[in-house]
């Protein structure tokens, strides 16, 4: 997307070339004839060429170009650049909320005398509907069939809104659901790594509203997640204002040993990463060891990015990125032009040739042979526990308190056994149980070696006559149809199906808390014996509360992992010393005489994954199915609301919005609706999972008339504020340090009542009051979900005192008009000795600046200090406005 109208500066640069006899141009950064370019990372590289690109002296200025090329002095002094991404693309969860603010917009746009046409995406955007889709049934043949029949049925309201608005807004391209997830189809499908505009070439970049979005970068193409409510600025033409930030040098050397599968290394790599701290900075893979990992290998890394808490972990384009272009199908005349463009302007790598090593912040280095089997968890991605130590790991964690490594189980309950019957026989759950286990998500699905490696463990395990406990919730939930595709073609299929991995349907699923519910007798023993209950998943997420209530210990492995442990019924094993079963001779079966090495899973990959099945698969891509090409949908610009709906409601943001910018307001006498603690996720301030039944956003639709089957999960329901608001805050796992025990309830401070988080929101507003929320490191980690900003903002919470900020949290905060507020270095709630019952006051100055340090007045006569985490002046802006998408309507006008 090159900017129209304005004189460029930069036009001089601009090279016509001819390839395979057509004609195209592009901005030549070689000739600049600049030293600098040359010692730049190649991710930064990318950043300079959008803004030598889109440079109009407006939103980009020659300043923005000299500070990137300026990299090696600015990087890391809070030098604010501009970024005009390639191209956005959305989910449905997120995708959805999008499109309401957009029809939103447009209606408040038409109120203040403006011309609604005006609010269409001008940058790209690609919606991909995959997360929708929930495990209700497993271990048939037609779950496939009865889920996604499910799906629709309780859908159908959002997908009728989503074709609207894939006629009503230009711009958007809309992949059906059905077609896979976000990631998968984006790395196989809709990746252009090179744009051709009308015959300008420029790279591949783009900005998303899943944090995940960075799977991308695996394939060379520069992306990473934002929030839903910034995604929507870059949609409308609006820059990113980023700092430059630092680049870390993640040099591989070394191969991976022939047992151990990509995702061992990213999990290694995870907390590699984790353990240095990288967040808000840049990640570039380097090194000869690159050379050993495919661009599936690359992507798993690169998709577990926001778990090790970088904004980027990028691998720059090789030969090996051409062949899997040309193993997934894009044309030959594509990869031509990807490849000169790319050589032209020096954004292709060779990883074996050190001189072309850029200038990095920091160098990291990682022997791939020194990285061993693993997985992650009970409670956090990066928590790294080598499969050897699985057994005394787990022990150890219901001994330790309750944290992210512990339960506090008391020893005399630690050897609990509860005897379940299920398809009239009994089974024996206990602590470590594995209830649950899911090959799904994102982070592997998209891996052939590690999907063909779960598939020849399961025919070796059958050959072997092993099976899986029938009462545990096995699934497979490929990304994208290639997948099933591959399976088959190796006759590996039958195999995962007799362990009861058969494909249950197309979309993140269990990785994103759409797990469905465990069998009742399952239920009922974990209650009864208040089991510590495990799920396996192949996944990148394992917060507490996210992927099943019931199961409070969660461990992310790879896929063959997974399968291992459904086997085994249990993580208490030490696959060394004991057996997965017994043959039928009588003889035990341990894991490695079934585990496939990385030789015998690359000859099948070989064989079996060819470009004819991604030509095959995306040729119907966009033709939808059946289903989706019977909906009908609303015609028209602007969308005719139904009020009766409790999926799809136009949101409060824009009501009592004016032409003009209001004053900014100061914080006086606020109480704290929330006193939290470290590492607080936005699973915990906006679950997208089930809806408990004795929840306010249940009473909300229980009284318009729907039963709990009807209610489906949060994530769906992300087009209703009126859910939304009452589910903000609504974890079951949420730590409140105003209550006695975890839940989604608080204590309205001047009555000391205790009531439903929503409920006493409620009860401020009515009595005039004002509320804030305390937190401490980390707030936000997790997804990209704009609902965590977007249902504190309805909540009426005005800022947040916390530790640290997620980044993309901290974003959706202030484009909300929140005021995201932290402890000055050394400082924190228990410091300060704040107990939360006080009030707070902060006077905010109309001359309020970036980063500005103010005063926090309490009603006990204490003061102490806060930075305002403004981080830029653009951000600035945004809040005086009241949130970037009033910045928008009001530029609009």
């Amino acid at each position: 997307m090159a900017t129209e109208g304005l004189t460029n500066p930069y036009e001089g640069i601009k090279k016509k070339v001819e390839i395979d006899g057509k004609s195209f141009s592009f901005f030549n950064l070689a000739d600049l004839k600049d030293a600098r370019y040359e010692k730049l990372p190649f991710s930064i590289r990318v950043l300079l060429e959008s803004a030598v690109r889109n440079c109009d002296e407006f939103q980009v200025q020659k300043r923005d170009v000299e500070n990137i090329l300026d990299w090696d002095k600015n990087q890391g002094q809070s030098v604010e650049i501009p970024f005009k991404p390639a191209r956005v693309i959305l989910q449905d969860f997120t995708g959805v909320p999008a499109v309401v603010d957009f029809a939103a917009m447009r209606d408040a746009v038409k109120r203040l005398g403006g011309n609604p046409e005006k609010i269409n995406p001008i940058c790209p955007a690609d919606l991909v509907i995959d997360h929708s889709i929930q495990v209700d049934v497993s271990r048939s043949a037609d779950a496939l069939e009865q889920n996604q029949e499910l799906e629709f049925e309780r859908n159908r309201e959002r997908f009728v809104f989503l074709k609207w608005g894939a006629t009503a807004l230009k711009n958007m391209l809309i992949v059906p659901p059905g077609s896979g997830i976000v990631h998968q189809v984006n790395l196989e499908y809709l990746a252009r790594v090179v744009f051709n505009e009308g015959g300008l070439l420029y790279p591949d970049s783009l900005v998303g509203t899943d944090s995940h979005t960075t799977m991308i970068n695996g394939l060379g193409v520069v992306g990473w997640g934002v929030g839903g409510i910034e995604a929507e600025a870059v949609m409308l033409g609006q820059a990113i204002s980023m700092v430059l930030p630092e680049v870390v040098g993640y040099k591989l050397t070394g191969k991976v040993d022939h047992l151990v599968t990509s995702t061992d290394v990213v999990l290694t790599v995870t907390k590699h990463l984790r353990q240095i701290g990288v967040v808000g900075k840049f990640v570039e893979f380097y090194g000869p060891g690159v050379s050993e990992l495919s661009i599936a290998d690359r992507a798993t890394i690169s998709n577990m990015c926001p778990e090790y808490g970088a904004t980027v972990g990028f691998f720059p384009v090789d030969e090996k990125s051409l062949e899997y272009l040309r193993q997934t199908g894009r044309s030959e005349e594509r990869i031509k032009f990807i490849e000169e463009f790319l050589r032209e302007i020096r954004m292709f790598r060779n990883y074996s040739n050190p001189e072309e090593d850029p200038v990095f912040s920091q160098v990291v280095e990682l022997d791939l042979s020194t990285v061993v089997s693993c997985c992650s968890g009970p409670k956090r991605p990066h928590d790294k526990v080598a499969v050897s130590e699985m057994k005394t790991d787990f022990k150890a964690c219901l001994d330790n308190k309750i944290g992210f490594k512990g339960f506090a189980i008391p020893t005399d309950k630690q050897d609990t056994k509860v005897p379940i019957v299920f398809d009239n026989k009994e089974y024996i759950l206990s602590h470590g149980s594995v209830v649950i286990a899911a090959v799904t998500s994102c982070t592997n699905t998209s891996n052939p070696s590690v999907m063909l490696g779960a598939g020849i463990l399961a025919k070796k395990a059958v050959e072997a006559g092993l099976s899986v406990k029938p009462y545990i919730k096995t699934s497979l939930s490929p990304g994208s149809g290639v997948v099933t595709y591959y399976l088959r073609e190796s006759g590996v299929t039958p195999y995962l199906e007799k362990l009861g991995f058969d494909i249950v349907g197309y979309g993140c699923m269990t990785c994103i808390g759409n797990s469905g519910p465990l069998p009742e007798p399952v239920s009922e023993g974990i209650e009864k014996g208040d089991l510590v209950a495990c799920g396996v998943l192949s996944g990148n997420r394992n917060f507490e509360g996210r992927i099943h209530p019931l199961t409070r210990a969660n461990y992310l492995a790879s896929p063959p992992l997974v399968i291992a442990y459904a086997l085994a019924g249990t993580v208490l094993i030490d696959f060394e010393k004991d057996p997965l079963g017994t043959n039928p001779e009588g003889k035990p079966v341990y894991l490695r005489d079934i585990w496939p090495t990385r030789e015998e899973i690359q000859a099948v990959e070989k064989e079996f994954v060819v470009p004819a099945m991604f030509t095959d698969v995306y040729s119907r891509i966009q033709q939808g199915n059946k289903r989706w090409n019977s909906l009908v949908a609303p015609e028209g610009m602007l969308y005719p609301w139904d009020e009766k709906s409790t999926y799809i409601k136009s949101p409060p943001f824009f009501e009592n919005m004016g032409k003009e910018v209001a004053k900014l307001e100061s914080i006086k006498d606020a109480h704290v609706l929330l006193n939290l603690g470290d590492s607080v996720t936005t699973d915990h301030i906006s679950p997208a999972g089930s809806i408990a039944r004795n929840s306010p956003a249940a009473r909300y639709l229980g009284n318009r008339g729907l039963t709990p089957r009807e209610f489906n999960s949060y994530g769906s329901r992300r087009g209703n504020d009126a859910v939304m608001s009452r589910g903000t805050f609504a974890n079951i796992r949420l730590v409140n340090k105003f209550m006695s025990k975890a839940g989604p309830r608080t204590r309205h401070i001047p009555s000391s009542d205790e009531m439903d988080i929503f409920d006493a929101s409620e009860r401020y507003k009515k009595e005039g009051r004002q509320v804030i929320v305390l937190a401490g490191k980390e707030y936000g980690s997790g997804s990209s979900r704009d609902w965590a900003a977007k249902g504190p903002w309805i909540l009426g919470i005005k800022a947040v005192i916390a530790e640290s900020y997620e980044r993309i949290h901290r974003s959706n905060l202030v484009g909300m008009g929140i005021i995201p507020f932290q402890y000055l270095e050394g400082q924190t709630a228990e410091t300060l000795g704040l107990t939360g019952t006080e009030t707070y006051s902060v006077d905010i100055p109309d001359n309020l600046t970036a980063g500005q340090v103010l005063e926090v007045k309490l009603s006990n006569g204490k003061t102490f200090q806060v930075k305002t985490r403004f981080d830029t002046e653009v951000e600035l802006t945004y809040f005086r406005h009241g949130g970037i998408l009033n910045y928008m309507i009001r530029r609009m006008l």
